[in-house]
């Protein structure tokens, strides 16, 4: 019996692992990073892995410069003149919310405080004493609750529970403070989730958002959540929900590449079938990603989020070319799916580069050949 479940075991590892071991065309041999025959990643200009940034998916000068200001001499009034200038209704100032949000977030983590010591994130709850009816720290405020929520509970407890419960009101709050704002409800999709809202009441949450930006890019990741099998949702539901928005994209919208993001919520725990991700759902989602990418505008700040995933998917379809040609535009950043999951980002997004490299040159790839 105990070899049998050897034998089941070398199996299973075999056809996780096996693919990267050793490829049907171009034959990649895995080898030490020093020998001669090893691909190297910095031929191409990529970034040291310790050099990668993990809190963004792309470059936002102005936020970083903000971000490092405010995290230094704890005063809020940067972070509050950058939301204001922020058009409202944009990605942009989504992102930014949840950027100091989790900068926040993650102070009060690694100093809770004590008798002799202040709390990490102090600065948000000056913020919000010192100017109450400023509408973007209580945006940010009600984003920082829900991270806590995610981050310091777990979920379905009464803890849990009563953090989202206060989530919930600071939305209403930061709602009640500009009227127009999408972002307060956006940051609600996350506390319907954890609390699961009934289907109508989700419903109408969403019907606010599309009131007020029907193509929200990270509205429409964060109410797909809700939908996924594994909260409230079927697979088919997901689906569905996925392709309905990227039917109904705008020209420019990056809509379309929301299927791929289905995807990969239900993707198999262990797979075991070779060709999954040649079947024709992989590369139809690919596709639609790939075509959202080509239309999108190149300041769109959801784009890298987009070409991210394509790298996972393309490494894992073996499309090499394509993946480095994603590379290209995003290497630097690793604050995005499917990267920001893993307890080591820059780690886990070096391997499927280094991956993507070593499977570009066995196909005859090299920096002169790779277009940028």
């Amino acid at each position: 019996m105990e070899i049998l479940w050897v034998l089941m075991a070398v199996v299973m590892i075999g056809a996780v692992l096996g693919p990267y071991l050793l490829r049907r065309r171009g034959g990649i041999r895995q080898v030490h990073p020093g020998a001669p025959d090893a691909a190297d990643p910095a031929n191409y200009g990529f970034a040291l892995q310790e050099e990668l940034d993990i809190r963004m998916p792309g470059p936002d000068a102005d936020l970083l410069e903000v971000l490092d200001l405010v995290q230094r001499t704890q005063d809020w009034r940067a972070a509050s003149q950058l939301l204001a200038g922020t058009e409202v209704h944009g990605e942009q100032r989504w992102q930014r919310v949840q950027a100091f949000a989790g900068a926040a977030s993650l102070e009060l983590q690694r100093r809770p405080g004590g008798v002799s010591d202040t709390p990490g994130g102090q600065w948000l709850r000056v913020w919000r004493a010192e100017a109450p009816k400023d509408a973007g720290g209580a945006a940010v405020h009600a984003e920082f609750l829900v991270q806590q929520a995610w981050r310091s509970a777990t979920a379905g407890t009464d803890e849990f529970r009563i953090i989202l419960e206060e989530a919930k009101e600071a939305c209403s709050q930061a709602a009640l403070l500009s009227p127009g704002d999408p972002i307060p409800y956006i940051v609600e999709l996350s506390i319907a989730r954890g609390l699961a809202y009934q289907r109508t009441e989700f419903e109408q949450l969403w019907l606010k958002i599309l009131d007020r930006a029907p193509a929200h890019m990270g509205a429409h990741l964060a109410a797909l959540h809700y939908w996924c099998e594994k909260w409230h949702g079927t697979r088919e539901e997901a689906y569905a929900f996925a392709e309905a928005a990227a039917a109904r994209a705008p020209k420019g919208s990056l809509l379309s590449a929301l299927p791929l993001f289905a995807v990969y919520e239900h993707l198999p725990e262990v797979n075991l079938v070779r060709g999954f991700y040649q079947s024709e759902v992989v590369t139809k989602a690919i596709e639609g990603a790939q075509f959202a990418v080509h239309s999108a505008r190149p300041d769109d700040p959801m784009l890298a989020h987009v070409r991210h995933l394509l790298v996972f998917f393309l490494v894992r379809c073996e499309r090499w070319g394509e993946a480095m040609n994603q590379i290209i535009h995003v290497d630097g950043h690793v604050g995005a799916l499917p990267w920001t999951l893993s307890p080591d980002p820059a780690a886990d997004y070096a391997v499927y580069r280094a991956l993507a490299v070593a499977g570009y040159e066995a196909n005859g790839g090299s920096p002169a050949t790779l277009p940028h």
